[in-house]
């Protein structure tokens, strides 16, 4: 059954919640049979410390790889089992405009509001974020963090051109003509200079990077994360199923969300997705 312009209900999201553990366990799988290491992010970290499963609210996963295992992972992608999932980005779908992958589920369909008009797959989806290495220095950081701003703008534009209005619409008109492969040339030049074993910080070049939105964060610590982050890892319970997160867990959470362990007042307590259109195929 298709829902359209909406809110889930709390059946519905348990729903969601549940493909997308599915396929979260899928990913898991190849990554543990090819020594490919992952961890698992934001509201999923925090949710597998204070809650051993999702967020109650949460309709989303979210996992962060070093650009290497990223890379070693899409090449090994055909090993997810396709009655299940597949992944995609640019490489394997011309029409998509993000700058990380999305795993996506087979037989759904999930669309954002203001991305109906998008022409690239759909699908319920958890999203696998690449980390590439910022610069030691802090006019580096600064810079690159101006640089991947104008790109990530670039990708959303064919977004904007329909959802803003006034001289924002015009703008973003005018950038949706740069073609998409010009904007991933240019991310390459600091995709290239990654490696996983470098002492560099580490962010994803197409978000804005997370210690931006504290500022009681140093300015050397708010373009980038430590790489141990991601490479100390630990198993934690997740629901049903085992997941890797960051074994300093408590650096990790209290860098993203200050006082992780207190929830947001209950009006807050809302999913992060909005959605124009859902279909949970045959899997409702």
């Amino acid at each position: 059954m298709e829902y359209k312009n909406g809110e889930l209900t709390s059946a519905q999201l348990r729903t969601l919640q549940l493909i997308e553990l599915e396929m979260l366990e899928e990913f898991d799988r190849v990554c543990n049979e090819n020594d490919i290491n992952y961890v698992v992010v934001g509201g999923t970290m925090l949710g597998a410390i204070r809650h051993k499963g999702f967020i109650p609210w949460d309709d989303d996963v979210d996992i962060c790889m070093l650009r290497e295992d990223y890379v070693k992972f899409k090449k090994l992608r055909n090993k997810l089992n396709p009655d299940i999932c597949y992944f995609q980005d640019h490489t394997t779908d011309p029409y998509y405009r993000w700058g990380y992958g999305k795993i996506r589920r087979t037989g759904t369909k999930y669309i954002r509001v203001g991305q109906e008009h998008l022409k690239c797959q759909t699908g319920i989806f958890i999203d696998v974020f690449p980390l590439d290495d910022v610069p030691k220095s802090l006019f580096g950081q600064m810079f690159q963090n101006g640089y991947c701003y104008c790109c990530r703008k670039i990708l959303w534009s064919e977004v904007g051109k329909k959802t803003c209005r006034g001289l924002k619409r015009y703008w973003f008109s005018l950038l949706s003509k740069i073609p998409t492969k010009v904007v991933f040339s240019l991310l390459n030049v600091y995709v290239k200079r990654s490696s996983n074993t470098s002492d560099r910080l580490v962010r994803t070049l197409c978000l804005i990077p997370i210690g931006i939105y504290y500022y009681i964060h140093p300015l050397k610590s708010r373009y980038g994360m430590p790489k141990k982050w991601f490479t100390e890892r630990a198993r934690y319970d997740f629901e049903s199923i085992q997941v890797w997160g960051t074994k300093d867990y408590d650096a990790v959470l209290t860098h993203w969300f200050g006082d992780y362990m207190t929830p947001p007042p209950e009006e807050k307590r809302v999913s992060n997705s909005p959605f124009s259109l859902i279909n949970f195929g045959n899997l409702e």
